[in-house]
């Protein structure tokens, strides 16, 4: 007789709970994709990207239903990164405006990606894990 697969202790959060996360991380790992395999750039495609706005606006939908769990961090974590990414990205825009900032502004451009890309698969990670995400 085969043994029962384990599940993991979910610490009282509902399974579809989590497996929306999954999906939200999964909406944002699309966009970073995107941005690597297309002419955007990462932080471009992760902020204007419709898979980024779509997982945006669920976090924002759902954010209620996670209130005191462990998921909340990853909301917070997720909701934080997109904001964060849409403010740097337009302060470099306003370097792109000046001719000495081009070379600059796309150089943080593409560290900017970097960090997209750290955060969602920390993020991802984490949540694998079954664990909240540490700032």
């Amino acid at each position: 007789m085969q043994e029962p697969v384990p599940t993991p202790d979910l610490h009282g959060v509902r399974p579809s709970l989590v497996q929306l996360t999954h999906f939200i991380y999964g909406l944002h790992a699309i966009a970073v994709f995107v941005g690597i395999t297309s002419a955007a750039t990462v932080a471009g495609g992760f902020v204007f990207g419709l898979p980024s706005l779509v997982a945006v606006f669920l976090n924002y939908l759902k954010r209620g239903d996670v209130n005191g769990t462990w998921l909340e961090s990853h909301f917070r974590w997720q909701i934080r990164t997109f904001w964060f990414t849409f403010l740097w990205l337009m302060i470099y825009g306003l370097l792109i405006i000046t001719i000495i900032g081009i070379p600059l502004a796309w150089i943080l451009i593409a560290i900017l990606g970097l960090w997209v890309g750290y955060r969602v698969i920390r993020g991802w990670v984490a949540l694998f894990g079954v664990k909240p995400i540490a700032f």
